[in-house]
Protein backbone atom coordinates (compact mmCIF):
# COMPACT_ATOMS: atom_id res chain seq x y z
CA UNK A 1 0.00 0.00 0.00
CA UNK A 2 1.43 3.39 -0.99
CA UNK A 3 1.57 6.35 1.32
CA UNK A 4 -1.72 7.60 -0.12
CA UNK A 5 -3.59 4.57 1.16
CA UNK A 6 -1.59 4.48 4.37
CA UNK A 7 -2.25 8.14 5.04
CA UNK A 8 -5.96 7.70 4.64
CA UNK A 9 -5.92 4.77 7.04
CA UNK A 10 -3.74 6.71 9.49
CA UNK A 11 -6.22 9.57 9.26
CA UNK A 12 -8.98 7.17 10.24
CA UNK A 13 -6.93 5.98 13.19
CA UNK A 14 -6.45 9.61 14.19
CA UNK A 15 -10.15 10.10 14.25
CA UNK A 16 -11.27 6.82 15.80
CA UNK A 17 -13.10 5.66 18.72
CA UNK A 18 -16.69 6.74 19.32
CA UNK A 19 -24.96 -1.63 21.80
CA UNK A 20 -27.90 -1.13 23.16
CA UNK A 21 -30.41 -2.58 25.66
CA UNK A 22 -34.07 -1.82 25.96
CA UNK A 23 -35.45 0.51 28.64
CA UNK A 24 -35.96 -1.04 32.07
CA UNK A 25 -38.70 -0.74 34.60
CA UNK A 26 -39.41 2.75 35.87
CA UNK A 27 -37.29 3.92 38.79
CA UNK A 28 -38.44 6.23 41.58
CA UNK A 29 -37.52 9.87 41.15
CA UNK A 30 -34.61 11.03 43.29
CA UNK A 31 -33.87 14.47 44.70
CA UNK A 32 -31.40 16.43 42.65
CA UNK A 33 -28.55 18.64 43.74
CA UNK A 34 -28.67 22.24 42.71
CA UNK A 35 -26.06 23.57 40.30
CA UNK A 36 -23.31 25.37 42.16
CA UNK A 37 -20.14 27.28 41.46
CA UNK A 38 -16.98 25.24 41.16
CA UNK A 39 -14.47 25.06 44.04
CA UNK A 40 -11.79 26.94 42.10
CA UNK A 41 -14.07 29.98 42.01
CA UNK A 42 -14.18 30.25 45.81
CA UNK A 43 -14.99 33.65 47.26
CA UNK A 44 -12.38 35.59 49.17
CA UNK A 45 -11.77 34.45 52.78
CA UNK A 46 -14.28 31.59 52.55
CA UNK A 47 -12.84 28.31 53.78
CA UNK A 48 -13.37 25.48 51.28
CA UNK A 49 -12.72 21.79 51.91
CA UNK A 50 -13.18 18.78 49.64
CA UNK A 51 -14.69 17.59 47.47
CA UNK A 52 -14.55 14.06 48.82
CA UNK A 53 -15.70 12.68 45.44
CA UNK A 54 -15.42 14.02 41.89
CA UNK A 55 -17.63 12.59 39.15
CA UNK A 56 -17.34 13.25 35.41
CA UNK A 57 -19.76 12.28 32.64
CA UNK A 58 -18.45 12.74 29.09
CA UNK A 59 -21.27 12.61 26.53
CA UNK A 60 -20.37 12.37 22.83
CA UNK A 61 -22.53 12.42 19.71
CA UNK A 62 -20.93 11.19 16.48
CA UNK A 63 -22.07 10.91 12.90
CA UNK A 64 -20.74 10.66 9.36
CA UNK A 65 -18.05 8.40 7.94
CA UNK A 66 -16.82 6.08 10.68
CA UNK A 67 -19.46 7.23 13.22
CA UNK A 68 -19.10 5.47 16.53
CA UNK A 69 -15.29 5.45 16.31
CA UNK A 70 -14.70 9.12 17.10
CA UNK A 71 -14.63 9.28 20.86
CA UNK A 72 -12.68 6.33 22.20
CA UNK A 73 -10.25 6.18 25.05
CA UNK A 74 -10.49 7.80 28.50
CA UNK A 75 -12.98 10.59 28.47
CA UNK A 76 -13.93 9.82 24.93
CA UNK A 77 -16.90 7.55 25.36
CA UNK A 78 -15.76 3.99 24.63
CA UNK A 79 -12.99 1.58 23.99
CA UNK A 80 -10.56 2.18 21.17
CA UNK A 81 -11.46 -0.17 18.28
CA UNK A 82 -9.04 -2.65 16.80
CA UNK A 83 -7.15 -2.08 13.56
CA UNK A 84 -9.42 -4.48 11.70
CA UNK A 85 -12.54 -2.53 12.64
CA UNK A 86 -10.96 0.74 11.50
CA UNK A 87 -9.80 -0.67 8.19
CA UNK A 88 -13.23 -2.20 7.67
CA UNK A 89 -14.80 1.23 8.14
CA UNK A 90 -12.29 2.77 5.75
CA UNK A 91 -13.21 0.16 3.12
CA UNK A 92 -16.93 0.61 3.72
CA UNK A 93 -17.55 -2.44 5.88
CA UNK A 94 -20.82 -1.80 7.69
CA UNK A 95 -20.41 1.93 7.08
CA UNK A 96 -23.57 3.99 7.41
CA UNK A 97 -22.79 7.73 7.14
CA UNK A 98 -26.34 8.55 8.24
CA UNK A 99 -25.93 6.72 11.55
CA UNK A 100 -25.92 8.78 14.76
CA UNK A 101 -24.18 7.32 17.81
CA UNK A 102 -24.29 8.32 21.46
CA UNK A 103 -21.30 7.42 23.61
CA UNK A 104 -20.82 7.94 27.32
CA UNK A 105 -17.81 7.74 29.63
CA UNK A 106 -18.24 7.77 33.43
CA UNK A 107 -15.32 8.51 35.79
CA UNK A 108 -15.50 8.55 39.59
CA UNK A 109 -12.60 9.67 41.76
CA UNK A 110 -12.59 9.79 45.57
CA UNK A 111 -10.26 10.65 48.41
CA UNK A 112 -11.70 7.76 50.44
CA UNK A 113 -10.30 4.24 50.56
CA UNK A 114 -12.78 1.38 51.05
CA UNK A 115 -12.20 -1.29 53.70
CA UNK A 116 -12.87 -4.05 51.15
CA UNK A 117 -12.70 -4.26 47.36
CA UNK A 118 -13.96 -0.99 45.83
CA UNK A 119 -17.47 -1.08 44.38
CA UNK A 120 -19.53 1.67 42.75
CA UNK A 121 -22.35 1.99 40.24
CA UNK A 122 -24.29 4.62 38.28
CA UNK A 123 -28.09 4.29 38.26
CA UNK A 124 -29.23 6.17 35.14
CA UNK A 125 -32.74 7.17 34.03
CA UNK A 126 -34.62 4.57 31.99
CA UNK A 127 -34.32 6.71 28.88
CA UNK A 128 -30.57 6.08 28.60
CA UNK A 129 -31.34 2.52 27.51
CA UNK A 130 -28.00 1.08 28.66
CA UNK A 131 -29.29 -0.94 31.61
CA UNK A 132 -30.50 -0.30 35.16
CA UNK A 133 -26.98 -0.21 36.60
CA UNK A 134 -23.66 0.82 35.05
CA UNK A 135 -20.85 -0.65 37.20
CA UNK A 136 -17.90 1.65 37.79
CA UNK A 137 -14.96 -0.73 37.84
CA UNK A 138 -11.65 0.05 39.50
CA UNK A 139 -8.81 -0.92 37.11
CA UNK A 140 -6.48 -3.66 38.30
CA UNK A 141 -2.91 -2.59 39.11
CA UNK A 142 -0.63 -2.84 36.10
CA UNK A 143 2.07 -5.42 36.61
CA UNK A 144 5.52 -4.40 35.51
CA UNK A 145 6.78 -6.58 32.69
CA UNK A 146 10.51 -6.86 32.17
CA UNK A 147 11.31 -6.54 28.48
CA UNK A 148 13.94 -8.66 26.86
CA UNK A 149 16.85 -6.77 25.28
CA UNK A 150 16.07 -5.86 21.71
CA UNK A 151 18.42 -6.05 18.80
CA UNK A 152 19.59 -2.62 17.74
CA UNK A 153 18.73 -2.12 14.09
CA UNK A 154 20.26 0.50 11.82
CA UNK A 155 18.20 3.60 11.20
CA UNK A 156 16.47 3.31 7.85
CA UNK A 157 16.50 6.29 5.56
CA UNK A 158 12.98 7.71 5.36
CA UNK A 159 11.30 8.68 2.14
CA UNK A 160 8.59 11.06 1.11
CA UNK A 161 7.48 14.38 2.52
CA UNK A 162 4.65 16.00 4.46
CA UNK A 163 2.78 19.13 3.37
CA UNK A 164 1.05 21.14 6.10
CA UNK A 165 -1.69 23.66 5.30
CA UNK A 166 -4.01 25.70 7.50
CA UNK A 167 -6.94 28.10 7.18
CA UNK A 168 -10.20 28.23 5.21
CA UNK A 169 -10.25 29.84 1.79
CA UNK A 170 -10.26 29.31 -1.96
CA UNK A 171 -6.44 29.26 -2.06
CA UNK A 172 -3.73 28.63 0.50
CA UNK A 173 -2.08 31.90 1.58
CA UNK A 174 1.48 32.77 0.63
CA UNK A 175 4.04 30.78 2.58
CA UNK A 176 2.06 27.54 2.48
CA UNK A 177 2.52 24.66 2.60
CA UNK A 178 5.03 24.04 5.32
CA UNK A 179 7.13 21.18 3.90
CA UNK A 180 8.90 18.42 5.82
CA UNK A 181 11.21 16.35 3.64
CA UNK A 182 11.76 13.08 5.48
CA UNK A 183 14.85 12.32 3.39
CA UNK A 184 16.51 15.38 4.96
CA UNK A 185 15.91 14.23 8.54
CA UNK A 186 18.57 12.13 10.20
CA UNK A 187 21.23 11.96 12.94
CA UNK A 188 23.47 14.46 11.19
CA UNK A 189 20.75 16.60 9.64
CA UNK A 190 18.89 19.48 11.30
CA UNK A 191 15.27 18.93 12.31
CA UNK A 192 13.03 21.46 10.54
CA UNK A 193 11.30 24.19 12.52
CA UNK A 194 7.91 22.64 13.28
CA UNK A 195 4.64 24.55 13.09
CA UNK A 196 3.56 25.92 16.44
CA UNK A 197 1.33 23.59 18.43
CA UNK A 198 -1.96 24.90 19.75
CA UNK A 199 -1.65 25.72 23.44
CA UNK A 200 -4.81 24.18 24.89
CA UNK A 201 -5.85 24.54 28.52
CA UNK A 202 -7.67 21.30 29.19
CA UNK A 203 -9.08 20.08 32.48
CA UNK A 204 -7.85 17.06 34.41
CA UNK A 205 -10.46 14.32 34.72
CA UNK A 206 -10.54 11.81 37.61
CA UNK A 207 -8.05 9.00 37.14
CA UNK A 208 -6.41 6.10 38.89
CA UNK A 209 -3.29 8.24 39.46
CA UNK A 210 -5.02 11.44 40.63
CA UNK A 211 -7.44 9.94 43.13
CA UNK A 212 -7.10 7.59 46.09
CA UNK A 213 -9.81 5.33 44.63
CA UNK A 214 -11.11 5.41 41.07
CA UNK A 215 -13.71 3.63 38.91
CA UNK A 216 -15.01 4.06 35.38
CA UNK A 217 -17.44 2.83 32.73
CA UNK A 218 -17.42 1.36 30.09
CA UNK A 219 -15.18 -1.45 31.21
CA UNK A 220 -14.60 -5.19 30.82
CA UNK A 221 -17.33 -6.04 33.31
CA UNK A 222 -20.16 -4.88 31.09
CA UNK A 223 -20.52 -4.70 27.31
CA UNK A 224 -23.66 -2.54 27.24
CA UNK A 225 -23.64 0.55 25.05
CA UNK A 226 -25.86 3.59 24.81
CA UNK A 227 -28.31 3.25 21.89
CA UNK A 228 -28.64 6.02 19.32
CA UNK A 229 -31.95 7.10 20.86
CA UNK A 230 -30.54 7.02 24.42
CA UNK A 231 -31.18 10.12 26.53
CA UNK A 232 -29.51 11.58 29.61
CA UNK A 233 -32.61 13.45 30.75
CA UNK A 234 -33.85 12.48 34.21
CA UNK A 235 -32.59 11.51 37.67
CA UNK A 236 -29.10 10.08 38.12
CA UNK A 237 -27.60 8.43 41.19
CA UNK A 238 -24.05 7.27 41.92
CA UNK A 239 -23.36 5.09 44.93
CA UNK A 240 -20.46 3.00 46.12
CA UNK A 241 -18.19 1.86 48.92
CA UNK A 242 -15.70 4.72 48.55
CA UNK A 243 -17.91 7.71 47.76
CA UNK A 244 -20.82 9.60 49.31
CA UNK A 245 -24.10 9.13 47.45
CA UNK A 246 -24.36 11.47 44.46
CA UNK A 247 -27.81 12.61 43.26
CA UNK A 248 -28.53 15.03 40.40
CA UNK A 249 -31.01 15.67 37.57
CA UNK A 250 -30.36 16.55 33.92
CA UNK A 251 -32.96 18.49 31.95
CA UNK A 252 -33.76 18.67 28.24
CA UNK A 253 -31.02 21.25 27.65
CA UNK A 254 -28.46 18.92 29.24
CA UNK A 255 -29.06 15.92 26.98
CA UNK A 256 -26.68 14.63 24.26
CA UNK A 257 -25.85 17.28 21.66
CA UNK A 258 -27.45 17.24 18.23
CA UNK A 259 -25.51 15.40 15.49
CA UNK A 260 -23.03 17.44 13.47
CA UNK A 261 -24.27 16.94 9.91
CA UNK A 262 -21.20 17.53 7.77
CA UNK A 263 -21.05 17.61 3.97
CA UNK A 264 -17.62 17.46 2.32
CA UNK A 265 -18.70 16.99 -1.30
CA UNK A 266 -19.27 20.56 -2.44
CA UNK A 267 -16.95 22.19 -4.96
CA UNK A 268 -16.16 25.84 -5.54
CA UNK A 269 -15.75 27.20 -9.10
CA UNK A 270 -11.97 27.17 -8.61
CA UNK A 271 -11.81 23.51 -7.59
CA UNK A 272 -11.58 23.92 -3.83
CA UNK A 273 -13.73 21.73 -1.56
CA UNK A 274 -16.60 23.21 0.42
CA UNK A 275 -17.27 21.89 3.92
CA UNK A 276 -20.73 22.81 5.12
CA UNK A 277 -22.79 21.86 8.15
CA UNK A 278 -25.97 22.71 9.98
CA UNK A 279 -25.59 24.73 13.19
CA UNK A 280 -25.54 22.54 16.31
CA UNK A 281 -27.63 23.91 19.16
CA UNK A 282 -25.44 24.78 22.13
CA UNK A 283 -22.15 24.60 20.21
CA UNK A 284 -19.49 27.07 21.41
CA UNK A 285 -17.32 26.69 18.28
CA UNK A 286 -16.10 24.34 15.56
CA UNK A 287 -12.75 22.92 14.44
CA UNK A 288 -11.88 20.76 11.43
CA UNK A 289 -8.73 18.94 10.38
CA UNK A 290 -7.74 16.62 7.55
CA UNK A 291 -5.09 13.98 6.92
CA UNK A 292 -4.54 12.44 3.51
CA UNK A 293 -2.06 11.18 0.96
CA UNK A 294 -0.97 12.36 -2.45
CA UNK A 295 -1.41 10.35 -5.64
CA UNK A 296 2.37 9.96 -5.98
CA UNK A 297 2.43 7.59 -3.01
CA UNK A 298 5.21 9.62 -1.38
CA UNK A 299 3.34 12.63 0.02
CA UNK A 300 1.33 13.05 3.22
CA UNK A 301 -0.92 16.08 3.62
CA UNK A 302 -2.29 17.72 6.77
CA UNK A 303 -4.70 20.65 7.00
CA UNK A 304 -6.64 22.41 9.75
CA UNK A 305 -9.30 25.11 9.76
CA UNK A 306 -7.25 27.32 12.10
CA UNK A 307 -6.35 30.72 10.68
CA UNK A 308 -2.95 30.62 12.40
CA UNK A 309 -0.04 28.26 11.76
CA UNK A 310 -1.05 25.66 14.30
CA UNK A 311 -1.39 21.92 14.56
CA UNK A 312 -4.28 19.92 16.00
CA UNK A 313 -2.76 18.50 19.17
CA UNK A 314 -5.45 17.63 21.73
CA UNK A 315 -7.78 20.31 20.39
CA UNK A 316 -10.12 17.74 18.79
CA UNK A 317 -11.58 16.72 22.15
CA UNK A 318 -13.67 18.00 25.04
CA UNK A 319 -12.67 21.54 26.02
CA UNK A 320 -14.04 23.87 28.73
CA UNK A 321 -16.38 26.57 27.33
CA UNK A 322 -14.04 29.34 28.54
CA UNK A 323 -11.14 27.78 26.64
CA UNK A 324 -13.21 27.43 23.46
CA UNK A 325 -14.14 31.12 23.68
CA UNK A 326 -10.44 32.01 24.00
CA UNK A 327 -9.58 29.89 20.96
CA UNK A 328 -12.41 31.50 18.97
CA UNK A 329 -11.01 34.94 19.84
CA UNK A 330 -7.52 33.86 18.70
CA UNK A 331 -9.07 32.50 15.46
CA UNK A 332 -7.92 28.94 16.08
CA UNK A 333 -11.51 27.70 16.51
CA UNK A 334 -14.34 28.77 14.20
CA UNK A 335 -17.11 30.79 15.84
CA UNK A 336 -20.44 29.13 16.74
CA UNK A 337 -22.27 30.98 13.94
CA UNK A 338 -19.95 29.56 11.24
CA UNK A 339 -21.60 27.04 8.88
CA UNK A 340 -18.99 26.49 6.17
CA UNK A 341 -15.26 26.38 5.48
CA UNK A 342 -13.48 26.08 2.14
CA UNK A 343 -10.60 23.61 2.01
CA UNK A 344 -8.07 25.36 -0.27
CA UNK A 345 -7.67 24.20 -3.85
CA UNK A 346 -4.02 23.30 -3.22
CA UNK A 347 -5.06 20.88 -0.45
CA UNK A 348 -7.79 19.33 -2.57
CA UNK A 349 -5.34 18.78 -5.43
CA UNK A 350 -2.73 17.13 -3.21
CA UNK A 351 -5.15 14.91 -1.22
CA UNK A 352 -8.46 14.62 -3.09
CA UNK A 353 -9.69 11.86 -0.74
CA UNK A 354 -8.35 13.07 2.59
CA UNK A 355 -10.02 12.09 5.87
CA UNK A 356 -11.89 14.97 7.54
CA UNK A 357 -12.49 15.08 11.29
CA UNK A 358 -14.65 17.84 12.77
CA UNK A 359 -15.89 18.75 16.24
CA UNK A 360 -18.59 20.98 17.70
CA UNK A 361 -17.64 21.92 21.26
CA UNK A 362 -20.49 21.69 23.75
CA UNK A 363 -21.25 23.33 27.08
CA UNK A 364 -20.92 21.88 30.58
CA UNK A 365 -23.33 21.15 33.44
CA UNK A 366 -21.83 21.40 36.95
CA UNK A 367 -23.34 20.34 40.28
CA UNK A 368 -22.12 20.17 43.87
CA UNK A 369 -23.32 19.14 47.31
CA UNK A 370 -23.93 21.03 49.46
CA UNK A 371 -24.59 24.27 47.61
CA UNK A 372 -22.15 27.04 48.38
CA UNK A 373 -23.10 29.10 51.45
CA UNK A 374 -23.95 32.69 50.60
CA UNK A 375 -22.16 33.91 53.73
CA UNK A 376 -18.38 33.85 53.03
CA UNK A 377 -17.77 33.37 56.76
CA UNK A 378 -19.48 29.97 56.64
CA UNK A 379 -17.10 27.18 55.51
CA UNK A 380 -18.01 25.29 52.35
CA UNK A 381 -17.33 21.62 53.03
CA UNK A 382 -17.96 19.91 49.69
CA UNK A 383 -19.09 16.29 49.66
CA UNK A 384 -19.03 15.86 45.88
CA UNK A 385 -18.98 17.65 42.55
CA UNK A 386 -20.32 16.51 39.17
CA UNK A 387 -19.24 17.70 35.73
CA UNK A 388 -21.16 16.71 32.58
CA UNK A 389 -19.38 17.75 29.37
CA UNK A 390 -20.50 17.47 25.76
CA UNK A 391 -19.19 17.29 22.20
CA UNK A 392 -20.55 16.40 18.78
CA UNK A 393 -18.21 15.06 16.11
CA UNK A 394 -18.42 14.16 12.44
CA UNK A 395 -16.06 12.61 9.93
CA UNK A 396 -16.09 12.39 6.16
CA UNK A 397 -13.95 11.74 3.11
CA UNK A 398 -12.94 14.87 1.23
CA UNK A 399 -14.96 15.14 -1.94
CA UNK A 400 -17.66 12.75 -0.68
CA UNK A 401 -20.94 13.86 0.83
CA UNK A 402 -21.07 12.51 4.38
CA UNK A 403 -24.84 12.04 4.05
CA UNK A 404 -24.57 9.58 1.15
CA UNK A 405 -25.63 5.96 1.66
CA UNK A 406 -23.17 3.36 2.91
CA UNK A 407 -21.89 0.33 1.06
CA UNK A 408 -21.00 -3.19 2.01
CA UNK A 409 -17.45 -4.23 2.63
CA UNK A 410 -15.02 -6.72 4.06
CA UNK A 411 -15.34 -8.35 7.46
CA UNK A 412 -12.57 -7.70 9.96
CA UNK A 413 -11.12 -10.74 11.68
CA UNK A 414 -8.55 -8.92 13.79
CA UNK A 415 -10.70 -6.15 15.22
CA UNK A 416 -9.79 -7.08 18.80
CA UNK A 417 -6.07 -7.24 18.12
CA UNK A 418 -5.72 -10.77 19.54
CA UNK A 419 -8.70 -12.45 17.96
CA UNK A 420 -8.20 -15.92 16.40
CA UNK A 421 -7.57 -16.06 12.69
CA UNK A 422 -10.40 -17.35 10.51
CA UNK A 423 -8.48 -20.51 9.60
CA UNK A 424 -7.84 -21.29 13.23
CA UNK A 425 -11.50 -20.78 14.07
CA UNK A 426 -12.48 -23.30 11.41
CA UNK A 427 -10.13 -25.85 12.89
CA UNK A 428 -11.52 -25.21 16.38
CA UNK A 429 -8.10 -24.36 17.80
CA UNK A 430 -7.72 -20.57 18.21
CA UNK A 431 -4.21 -19.37 17.54
CA UNK A 432 -2.60 -16.02 16.92
CA UNK A 433 -0.87 -15.16 13.70
CA UNK A 434 2.90 -15.02 13.89
CA UNK A 435 4.29 -11.59 14.64
CA UNK A 436 6.11 -9.93 11.75
CA UNK A 437 9.88 -9.56 12.03
CA UNK A 438 11.14 -6.31 13.57
CA UNK A 439 11.73 -3.43 11.22
CA UNK A 440 14.34 -0.75 11.41
CA UNK A 441 13.11 2.46 13.11
CA UNK A 442 11.87 5.17 10.80
CA UNK A 443 12.31 8.76 12.05
CA UNK A 444 9.43 9.85 9.80
CA UNK A 445 7.03 7.97 12.07
CA UNK A 446 8.17 9.92 15.11
CA UNK A 447 7.75 13.17 13.20
CA UNK A 448 4.20 12.23 12.21
CA UNK A 449 3.29 11.31 15.77
CA UNK A 450 4.73 14.56 17.06
CA UNK A 451 2.87 16.63 14.51
CA UNK A 452 -0.38 14.92 15.38
CA UNK A 453 0.04 15.74 19.04
CA UNK A 454 -0.86 12.19 20.00
CA UNK A 455 -3.66 11.89 17.43
CA UNK A 456 -1.65 9.77 15.03
CA UNK A 457 -0.80 6.16 15.95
Amino acid sequence: MGIGGKAAAVGAVAAVSLGALGADAAQPARPAARPAAQPQQSQAQQKVTGPVAVYWMSAATSTGFGAGMMGGGPGGGGQRPGAGAMMSAMMGGGMNPNQVNHDLTLQLGSSQRPTAAPEAEHLPPNGLGAGRSLPLVTPSPVREVREEPREELPMQRPKGRMLIFWGCGEHAPAGQPFVIDFAKIGPNMPIPQMPQMVSVRSEQSPSVTRNTTYGDWPNNKTRTRVPAQGSLVGAHAVQGSYSPEILFNLNQNQDFMQPLQLSAGGKSPGGATLLSWRPVTGANGYFAMMFGGGSDGQTAVMWSSSQSQTMGGNIVDYLPPSEVRRLVTSKVVMSPDTTQCIVPQEVTQQAPNGFIQMIAYGDEANFSDPPRPADPKVPWNINWTVKVRYKSTASAILGMDAMMGGRGGVAADDEDGGRPTRGAQNRGRPTREAAPPPRAPNPAGAILRGLGGGLLP
